[in-house]
Order: C-alpha cells, then sequence, then structure tokens
C-alpha cells in the first residue's frame, strides 16, 4: 500500500515537475517572444556615410555657438538626437546602425557585394550613377510638402541647391525624386601669396607651370584631375569673351568640361603626364599639412579642405589665399538617397530614412554638422535665421575691421542675389580667403560646372588614361628601347640554343 502511494505521489510529483517545467519552459518562450516583439517595434536604420562627416556631440562649454538667434551645443551625438526626436514625434524607437566608408568606388563594391544599407550619403556622380542603374528608392510624395512641420529639408534647402537638383536628371527623372543634398562645394587652388600671384594661382594651368616645379600638389583621383586638366587644356577657349557671352554658356561650359571624347582623353593623359612631372605629388589628404608647413606652395583643393587648411595656417601665423579659376570650378555634391534594396517595401522603415534626412536638415543641426565637418551644409534655413546667423558670426566685420566690403549670398538663402537681407559686412580679405571657399559668389556659380558620371565605355577608356598616367604608359617607351630589348631577347635566344648544341655534341 505504501509503495502504491509512494508511486502516486512520485507520479504526482512527476507531473507538478513537467507542469511547472512546461510553465517555466512556456515562460521563457514567452519572455523571448516578448522580447522579439519589442525588438521588431524598434526599427532598425542602417546608414552609411563617410569619415567624420556628422557631428559626434560632446561639446565643451568653449565649443558653444552664440548667435543672434540663439546659442547651439552638441551635447550628443546628432545620431543618438535624431533617435530621441524620432520617439517624441512617432512614438516609436528606432536603432540607427551607423557604418563609416571612405571613397565612393569602396562604397558601390560593398553594394555589389551584398552589404545591406538603407540609407547612404554619396557623391554626386555616384548618385547619378545609382540612379541609371535603378539602385534607388524614391521619396514619398510627401516628402516636399512644406506645409508638414517636420519637412524640414524642403523648407530649409537653399534655392540653388533645390534648383540643381530639379533640373539634374538621368533617364528624365531628377535627381531630387531619389536624392536630398548634404554638403556642397567647390574646387579651387589653395596659395601662399607669397610665393604665387592671384593671377598665377586663379588659372587650371597652374598645376603644369614650371615657375612652381615640386611646389604644387594635385589631386590623386581620375575625376578632379581630369577636370583641372580639361580647365588648363580649354583654358584659351574658356575664358575667350565669345565663348563666355553665348546665350548658351553654361550648356557649352557642362559639355567642354564633360568631353570624355578618345581625342579629348587622349590630351588629358599627355597633359596629366606633363604635370605628374612637374608636380610635388598627387594626394589625397597630405596637402594640407604639406601647405602649412611650406613645403609646397600651391595646391588644388576642395573648399572644405581648403577653409580647414587656411584655419591651420591661421594659428601659426602664416597665411594662405584660395583661388577659383577662371576656366571653371567643379561643384560637388555629397547627398542622402534610399536605397531599394534596404527599404525593401517597408514603410515605416521608409519614413523612419526620410525622417533622418530631415533631422539632419534643421537649421540647427545643419550648423552642428558644418561646425564639426568644415564643408558648407545644403541648407539655408527657409524661415530661419540660424544658418546665416552662422555665417555671420565666423565672418562678419567687426568694429576694429577697416577695410570692410558687401559680400551678397542672397543666391542661396533666398534665390535672389540682390536681396539685402543676405549681403554681409565682411573684411575684405574674406573675398579671398575662408568665406570665398565655403560661400562662393554668384558670379563664381555662375562658371561653375557639374561633373557627370561615365558610363561603361567611357570609364573604361578613362580608366586606362588614369593608370597610363599614375603607373606606366607602355606606348611613351622610345623606339631605341624597344629596339635594344630586340637585340637582347635575340641574343638570349641564340646563347640558348647554343648551350642546347654543345650540350647534345658532349
Amino acid at each position: 500500500m505504501n509503495k502504491i502511494i509512494g508511486k502516486i505521489n512520485a507520479l504526482i510529483l512527476s507531473a507538478l515537475m513537467i507542469v511547472s517545467g512546461t510553465a517555466a519552459v512556456t515562460g521563457v518562450f514567452n519572455t523571448n517572444r516578448l522580447t522579439a516583439v519589442a525588438a521588431d517595434d524598434t526599427i532598425i536604420l542602417r546608414v552609411c556615410n563617410w569619415e567624420e562627416y556628422i557631428d559626434t556631440g560632446d561639446w565643451s562649454d568653449d565649443d558653444i555657438i552664440d548667435l543672434e538667434s540663439g546659442s547651439i551645443k552638441g551635447e550628443n551625438s546628432i545620431i543618438t538626437d535624431f533617435e530621441n526626436w524620432y520617439y517624441e514625434n512617432y512614438g516609436k524607437k528606432v536603432k540607427v546602425q551607423y557604418s563609416c566608408l571612405g571613397t565612393n568606388e569602396e562604397l558601390y563594391n560593398m553594394l555589389t557585394l551584398g552589404d545591406d544599407y538603407d540609407v547612404i550619403c554619396p557623391s554626386e556622380y555616384m548618385i547619378m550613377k545609382l540612379m541609371a542603374e535603378d539602385w534607388l528608392e524614391p521619396f514619398s510624395d510627401d516628402f516636399y510638402d512644406t506645409s508638414i512641420a517636420n519637412n524640414y529639408y524642403a523648407k530649409g534647402v537653399s534655392p540653388f541647391i533645390k534648383k540643381t537638383f530639379d533640373e539634374n536628371k538621368i533617364n528624365g527623372e531628377s535627381w531630387s525624386r531619389y536624392a536630398a543634398g548634404y554638403m556642397w562645394g567647390i574646387t579651387g587652388i589653395v596659395y601662399n601669396p607669397d610665393k604665387v600671384t592671384e593671377k598665377e594661382a586663379s588659372t587650371w594651368t597652374i598645376i603644369d607651370n614650371s615657375k612652381f616645379r615640386r611646389q604644387i600638389t594635385i589631386k590623386d583621383n581620375v575625376r578632379d584631375s581630369m577636370f583641372a586638366a580639361v580647365g588648363a587644356i580649354k583654358s584659351d577657349k574658356l575664358k575667350s569673351a565669345s565663348f563666355i557671352n553665348s546665350p548658351d554658356y553654361r550648356e557649352k561650359l557642362a559639355e567642354e568640361m564633360n568631353d570624355t571624347s578618345e581625342a579629348n582623353v587622349d590630351r588629358i593623359q599627355e597633359y596629366l603626364q606633363s604635370v605628374k612631372n612637374n608636380a610635388y605629388s598627387f594626394e589625397t589628404d597630405s596637402a594640407k599639412t604639406d601647405m602649412i608647413t611650406g613645403k609646397v606652395v600651391a595646391g588644388y583643393q576642395w573648399s572644405g579642405d581648403a577653409v580647414y587648411t587656411m584655419d591651420q595656417a591661421d594659428e601659426d601665423d602664416f597665411q594662405l589665399n584660395f583661388a577659383v579659376p577662371e576656366e571653371c570650378t567643379n561643384l560637388y555634391f555629397d547627398g542622402w538617397v534610399m536605397l531599394k534594396s534596404g527599404i525593401n517595401g517597408n514603410s515605416e522603415k521608409k519614413q523612419a530614412a526620410q525622417s533622418f534626412i530631415n533631422f539632419l536638415s534643421k537649421p540647427e543641426n545643419a550648423v552642428r554638422n558644418m561646425s564639426y565637418i568644415g564643408y558648407t551644409s545644403v541648407i539655408s534655413g527657409g524661415d530661419s535665421d540660424v544658418v546665416f546667423d552662422y555665417v555671420k558670426w565666423n565672418y562678419g566685420a567687426d568694429e576694429s575691421d577697416t577695410d570692410v566690403v558687401d559680400y551678397p549670398l542672397g543666391y542661396f538663402f533666398s534665390g535672389d542675389s540682390d536681396d539685402e537681407r543676405y549681403i554681409l559686412k565682411v573684411p575684405e580679405e574674406q573675398t579671398y580667403r575662408q568665406l570665398s571657399a565655403q560661400y562662393p559668389t554668384q558670379e563664381v556659380m555662375d562658371r561653375s560646372a557639374i561633373m557627370q558620371y561615365f558610363d561603361a565605355e567611357e570609364t573604361t577608356r578613362i580608366n586606362q588614361m588614369w593608370i597610363n598616367v599614375r603607373c606606366y604608359n607602355i606606348k611613351n617607351v622610345p623606339v631605341c628601347v624597344w629596339v635594344l630589348a630586340g637585340i637582347i631577347v635575340v641574343a638570349l635566344i641564340a646563347l640558348s640554343v647554343k648551350l642546347k648544341i654543345n650540350k647534345k655534341n658532349a
């Protein structure tokens, strides 16, 4: 009886353990399921940008920007602030998975290898390429609705930038359907005014000027070097009155600067090989230091890096200036786009992606990013004075300045160059220093051109040209060298045959 009772108790205990265990397991499963649901409720936004290209926060009190319209301080990173802002405004959690790459080509290779991103920030030519190859997700119809409070991009983008993105098209579609600007700039020459005159620096032909042999730098990438070469090769034509005064000057200028014909690419190769023998170096980043230390007297620079270089030189009481070549300047952009493969039809993710772009476009955040990066935001601010106040804070004349001039920026801030609200009073030297690089005048922008992307045939031709320039061009081997090489080959063959005959006879 006791054994039976014992067995019954054991069975009951086992049953309780099973039930208890099942409950415990079920509890674990339920917890995991709830965790999964919570994770699913958090929108994961995968963002890829360039290195050091967004404010990381952690500003000290000395970093605070005190503007007429209010103070700006980056306590958190822009990424963290966006995540908090999105939850406050939309009631949903978003987590940004942020990564960085170094070049547009590296980005494109990662995409073709299958890396998944939702939002990326390529340069203008890569935006064009991705549009042409159908990689991109178009913006929602309401992205440009200025009546929506949080549409900071549509409300604040510069009229000049908006017009540029609207008018430039790929396969009949405007850039603006797929891309929102982030930073923009031009190219020019940073130079030491004690060694180089403004006139000498104001032409692309300076890169082959023997007066500055081994004292000038040029960019170590095919697009920028090619642009400078075209400007130098066609200098006389581009500066001629008949060309400048033609009714379709801007269209003709773009055509000339984007001439990728076989004959012109051959001319570019020949010219750049001459430049290679004249330049101190082809570089990407080292020229900033080389200019400051005096190793070189002039360098081809992007405007943002030009500002940085001049700022650093100022700290050492060493003045550098900036000149925009009279032939033409390259207008460039970096912009935000969404990838079809990342968004993948997910409306919540698309809203988060567009909101990320809008958050970066808030005037205060545009200023934070400009302060951190050193480049110029595409945001003018719309009804907000924050961005213009920031320009005044940086470059406006004060009571101690004696040589003061007007510097009109209406074309960028309101679309009207004569808009008196946007005429800065600045020290005269800023017309050829940092301000002229960061916010060029309308006159400079009138002679700007955007370099287009290359199709497959053009890419093959241009890449081979660049290999010949940077590495070795077999076509340049003199005839006498070929003759000598032929004699050596024949002699070696004859010697080999003779050795074989001698070996057989032995």
